[in-house]
């Protein structure tokens, strides 16, 4: 997505956030539905993507072609974030879906906010995450681009159903029913990040070979904090491959004091 579909999102951010102001989780989570159904009508519907993004008609016009579509299918509020999206100028029609999917994950994530659920929808997505890495069959089912929106929908209310908070289902469902997932195991991550970067930190993935104490945990979080400059939440998962110490990511930085790495650098260098 290049500058101008970026900026577009930041004023379609902006009307959201218009919107948004003072409504309770319940009604925010609604909005966040709605928006992901407009994302999935996109995306099924090249024709009327292409109208929406097409800059030689007046912004005025795309947004009256959104009312008359919408207008009776959908709250004002979202008729209002729809369009700002439509009126927005972006560099390629996909970017109109991308842009309503992300701002339906932030409503959605508003709605955790308002209803005091922001800590543990982190922690369902992250554990869900580890869920999905731990078993190649439903990684595969999951990441299938090929596999039936129904179908994945589905298998993840069986998953999830009643288990999670309604946020965290919202978040699973629509991200991995799109037919642009890759990687099943990695969506679910970034919307863990997502999460956490809504309480003003980031998020450190940690492998290591044992259990990490209490203790050694805080230990660790605070180091991360001031090698980083900013709080920092731990994800902590266990591998016994690592033998020993650990494996740290922060974004796309890795630091990999396992003794499995150092064994494989000590072998590369005999080797050599």
């Amino acid at each position: 997505m290049d500058a101008s579909s970026r900026a577009a999102i930041v004023e379609a951010r902006t009307r959201l956030d218009a919107v948004a102001a003072g409504q309770g989780g319940d009604a925010l989570l609604a909005l966040a539905d709605e928006l992901f159904a407009v994302a999935h009508l996109l995306d099924g519907q090249p024709t009327l993507r292409r109208a929406l993004a097409d800059a030689s008609a007046r912004p005025e016009d795309r947004a009256g072609l959104v009312q008359r579509l919408l207008g009776q299918q959908v709250s004002a509020g979202t008729l209002e974030v729809v369009q700002a999206v439509a009126r927005a100028r972006w560099s390629r029609p996909l970017d109109l879906v991308e842009a309503t999917e992300t701002l339906a994950r932030e409503a959605a994530l508003d709605a955790a906010e308002q209803r005091g659920e922001l800590d543990s929808v982190e922690d369902e997505l992250f554990r869900f995450g580890r869920i999905i890495g731990g078993d190649p069959e439903l990684t595969r089912l999951l990441g299938d681009r090929s596999a039936s929106r129904e179908g994945k929908t589905v298998l993840l209310d069986r998953l999830l159903g009643g288990r999670v908070s309604p946020v965290t289902e919202r978040l699973v469902r629509n991200s991995l029913t799109s037919p642009h997932v890759h990687n099943a195991e990695n969506s679910v991550e970034r919307l863990s990040e997502l999460a956490s970067s809504r309480r003003g930190r980031s998020v450190a993935h940690i492998t290591s070979a044992v259990p990490l104490s209490p203790e050694q945990e805080q230990r660790l979080a605070g180091l991360l904090e001031r090698m980083y400059g900013r709080p920092v939440g731990l994800q902590i998962a266990v591998d016994r491959e690592v033998l020993g110490g650990l494996v740290i990511r922060v974004g796309d930085e890795v630091i990999d004091g396992s003794v499995a790495h150092r064994l494989d650098e000590a072998g590369r260098r005999l080797a050599g």
